[in-house]
Formats: C-alpha cells, structure tokens, sequence
C-alpha cells in the first residue's frame, strides 16, 4: 500500500542552497528585503510586505487599516478559520456571506445585498476568499467594493500567481492582497510565509511600521546607536525569518513550474474520473491554477474519505462552513440552515491530493482507489 500526504512541500537543491546562504555566518545574509523585491516583481505591484505565515499577513493588513472594535468585516462562509479570528481578535464582527454553487466562491450577488443590508460606518471592508486556486469575478467584486466604498482585502494565499483575463492577481484593484509561497495548512509544509501585496504606498508604510512592535531605532541625538529604539505605535511580532524568507524564495522562483505541473496533475485527474458513479468534478476556468483538487461524492462522503485512508490517501476540506464551527455557531446564534448552498457543498466535498511533487504513479494509484471505492457504492 502506498502512503500518499494530502500535501508535500515540493523541493531540491535550490532550497537549501538558499539556507545555506544564511547559515553562512561570514556572510552578511539580507534574504527578507530579497524576498519582498522577488515577490512585488513577480506580481508586478509597488510593494511586498513579508510575514511568518499568512494568518500573521491577515492581521497585520488589519492593522495597517486600523480595524476597532464594532467594525464589520464581510467574509465568505466558506473560509479557512484565519479570517474571522483575526478580525475577532480586533473584537471586530465578522459578516459571513453564502457561496455560489458552480465554484464554491463567495457568491456576488449575495455579497452586494449584504452590503445594501449593511449600510454603516461601521461596515469596513470585506476579504474575499479564492477557493483552490480558483479567481472569482474580479470586475464586479471590485465594482461592488468601489461603490460601496469599503476596504478589499483579497484572499489569495491558495492563488500565487493566478491570473485574471491576462493580469496577475495582486497587481489590479484590490487595496490589498494575501500571498502565501505554500498553499497548504498541511502538518508536511516546511514553510509558511505570508504577504501582503499592495500599490498603497500608505498601507504599505504602516504594515512595515507595525510588523516588528512598531519599533524604530534611528536616532541622530545618539548617534545612530541601533541599541536605541522607540515605540510610536501598537504593533506585534508579524515578522520573517532569514531561513523561512531564503526557503520561499527559492519556492518563489518555482510558482510558474509548480502551477504548470499541478495543472498537468488537475487533467490527469479530470480524465480519469470524470463519469465516475458519485464522483463529479467542480467546473473550472481555463485561469484555474488548482492548489487544491475538489471534488464531490453524492454518497457518504466521510466514509469515503475513511476509505481512501485504508489506503494510505490522504484528504482534506476547503472548508468546513465557518457557521457549524462551535465558536461562531454559539456566539452568532446561527442556525445551520442559514447558509444553504456551503452546507450542500460541504457535505459533498472532497479536496483529493494536489501538489507539484505527485508522481505519475501516484496519481493512477489515486484515481484507481477512487474509482474501485466508488464502484463499490453502487
């Protein structure tokens, strides 16, 4: 039987010679700078702010808008519990929104009427969430955001180096947008550094300010001494270190191989399971870079999965809808029901290994104990 992770990092040599680099102590190793030039160049935006991992970059973009408490953030249901913890944890509200049933995206025409519904000071911003790799409708989300006038903070740490209609995420409308050179929570990740990514030279400044305590230390009365420093604000250890920063450089340099093979992955799977009996594959844009596979399984989804386990397959959530979480249910009074379309798509998802280190091998392996599964529901 062979033992297949949900995910792996993917790496070689290019990694370590980085770490290296900085485990070499006679030189003067300066990789967080290089990092944040790497990452504004490849997204073709005026800044990169790098962070420990991207729940550090989601509240760190929250500070730099200085979020308080009773301000509203609009967010999909369908999110990984990051988003609404760090706007809890401002003891700001977070709004939830319904997905659409095609991609399982937050679904627009609801998010506007929530908006309508909303109409507040109070009402900051939303963060809006790209499922697997997958871009909404970025022309009406920002649309709907410019005429509501609220702060947008895309989502996009499943998404680095997704497009949109020829443009790379992260250099259009958005005020800011969250990066990550690891697309996965896995347990197997060896990094997870974060980003924000903006042209708002403001909100860039004020993320750099407060991503170490808000601590400066350039004095002239004392002669420049680095051991004098100040605190002119409220800020928090959101930083980087040199080996996370050299380790997702080199990942960095690989987004475009990475996304080419994960796509090679994604028609694999489609061929081979596509009229599948209780297997249906999520529809996808050609822009569809797939740091996750969805799929969805008409009976017993959690025996399945269980199955796939026996032999050795690992499988994931993209997510578990933030309202039956016990948290927000309890403390939101939220009725299960409320969100019909994410509690329909939860039932049946099934997010099936997906990275750029699958063998060919592994991925028949996969695809063969999927199907022999599935036969066996009929």
């Amino acid at each position: 039987m062979k033992e297949i992770s949900f995910y792996k990092s993917t790496m070689n040599e290019d990694e370590l010679k980085e770490i290296r680099s900085v485990l070499d102590l006679k030189k003067n190793s300066n990789k967080v700078p290089e990092l944040e030039e790497s990452m504004a160049n490849f997204i073709g935006a005026k800044y990169a702010i790098a962070t420990c991992n991207t729940t550090s970059a989601l509240h760190l973009a929250l500070s730099a808008i200085s979020l308080k408490r009773g301000d509203k953030i609009l967010i999909s249901v369908n999110s990984f519990v990051n988003i609404p913890e760090s706007i809890r944890h401002f003891d700001a509200e977070p709004i939830f929104v319904d997905i659409n049933s095609v991609d399982m995206n937050i679904d627009l025409d609801k998010f506007e009427k929530v908006l309508k519904e909303n109409k507040t000071k109070k009402l900051r911003g939303a963060i809006i969430t790209f499922i697997g790799g997958q871009v909404p409708n970025l022309d009406k989300l920002y649309k709907i955001s410019k005429e509501y006038n609220i702060i947008l903070i895309e989502d996009a740490s499943a998404a680095l180096g997704a497009t949109y209609k020829g443009e790379t995420v992260g250099s259009l409308q958005a005020d800011m947008t969250i990066f990550s050179t690891n697309s996965s929570n896995s347990k197997f990740a060896i990094s997870r550094s974060g980003f924000i990514v903006t042209n708002n030279k403001e909100i860039a400044n004020r993320a750099k300010l407060l991503r170490t305590h808000a601590l400066t230390t350039t004095y002239d009365d004392f002669g420049n001494l680095d051991y004098i420093y100040d605190i002119v604000d409220i800020g928090y250890k959101y930083d980087i270190s040199e080996l996370d920063a050299a380790f997702s450089l080199a990942q960095l340099k690989k987004t475009n191989k990475h996304i080419k093979r994960r796509k090679e992955i994604a028609q694999m799977y489609i061929k081979k399971l596509t009229n599948i009996k209780h297997i249906s594959i999520l529809p996808h844009k050609d822009e569809h870079i797939f740091s996750q596979f969805i799929i969805k399984i008409s009976r017993n989804r959690d025996a399945f999965a269980r199955a796939l386990k026996e032999k050795g397959i690992s499988t994931g959530l993209n997510y578990i809808p933030l309202h039956l979480l016990s948290y927000y249910k309890n403390k939101y009074e939220i009725k299960i029901t409320k969100y019909g379309v994410a509690l329909g798509s939860y039932q049946q998802i099934l997010s099936i290994p997906m990275y750029a280190g699958l063998s060919d091998e592994e991925i028949d392996y996969i695809c063969e104990q999927i199907i022999q599964i599935a036969n066996k529901w009929i």
